[in-house]
C-alpha cells in the first residue's frame, strides 16, 4: 500500500470507490497478505480508509501453527473463530483465553503481546481492528431467516459477513446478493438511512460507529 495515498472513503482493491450506500465485497476479491509480523497469512476484506493510516480493518486470518500475534498499539481487536477446533490465546501476564467452536469471540487491546496455540488442527478467524477513541465496534452472531431492517446515520457503518446461506439487499433499486464468505458494507448517507435485507443462513453483523472526527 502507498503510505501517501489520500485517506478518504472506502475503496476495494482494483476498483474505484462507489457512492456511499451499498457495497458488496466478494470473497474472491479479498487481498491475501502476510501478517504484520510475518508469522501467518490473512485475507484482508477492507480497510477504512484504504491507506496505511486506516481507522478500522476487517480481515480473515489463517492459523496453521502456534504463533505470536502482531501488535497494534492504540487499537482494539475483536476475534471470532470461524473454522477449526479452537485457539488458546496466551497473554504476556500469564492469562489465557480460549476461542472454541462455534464462533468463540474475544475483544482485547491491540498492544497486548500474545501467542496463539492451536487446540487441534488449523483455524480461521475473523478479525476486526479499530483505532481506540476514533471508532467503536459492536458485533453479533445472527441467524438469517427472512427480512431484517437496519438503520444507519452518517456516523454508522453496518458490516455483514455471510457465514452460510445468502442475503439480498436493495438500496434505491440496486439489488445485490451476497453468498457465504462474502461481505456487505452498508454506509449511512443521510440522517437515518434505511436498509432492508432478505436472507437465510447465518452471519456476523457489526456496527462500526465513528465517535470522533479528530
Amino acid at each position: 500500500m502507498n503510505a501517501g495515498c489520500a485517506c478518504s472513503g472506502v475503496t476495494v482493491a482494483g476498483q474505484e470507490a462507489p457512492p456511499r450506500g451499498l457495497r458488496l465485497l466478494r470473497a474472491a476479491d479479498y487481498r491475501r497478505m502476510r501478517w504484520k509480523n510475518g508469522a501467518g497469512w490473512t485475507s484482508e476484506v477492507l480497510r477504512v480508509p484504504d491507506c496505511d493510516d486506516w481507522e478500522w480493518r476487517l480481515s480473515l486470518a489463517e492459523i496453521h501453527h502456534d504463533a505470536p500475534f502482531s501488535e497494534f498499539p492504540g487499537m482494539e481487536r475483536l476475534l471470532v473463530l470461524l473454522e477449526g477446533d479452537g485457539l488458546r490465546l496466551h497473554f504476556e501476564d500469564g492469562r489465557a483465553r480460549e476461542l472454541r467452536s462455534p464462533h468463540g469471540m474475544l475483544r482485547f487491546p491491540g498492544e497486548r503481546p500474545l501467542r496463539a496455540e492451536l487446540l487441534g488442527g488449523p483455524c480461521r478467524d475473523l478479525g476486526l481492528i479499530w483505532k481506540r477513541g476514533r471508532v467503536d465496534v459492536q458485533l453479533w452472531h445472527r441467524p438469517l431467516a427472512g427480512p431484517m431492517v437496519l438503520f444507519a446515520s452518517m456516523r454508522e457503518t453496518w458490516l455483514l459477513h455471510l457465514l452460510e446461506g445468502s442475503a439480498e439487499v436493495d438500496v434505491d433499486g440496486m439489488p445485490a446478493v451476497a453468498n457465504a464468505g462474502d461481505s456487505l458494507l452498508l454506509e449511512g448517507a443521510a440522517l437515518h438511512e434505511r436498509f432492508s435485507l432478505e436472507g437465510h443462513g447465518a452471519a456476523l453483523l457489526a456496527r462500526i460507529t465513528r465517535v470522533s472526527e479528530d
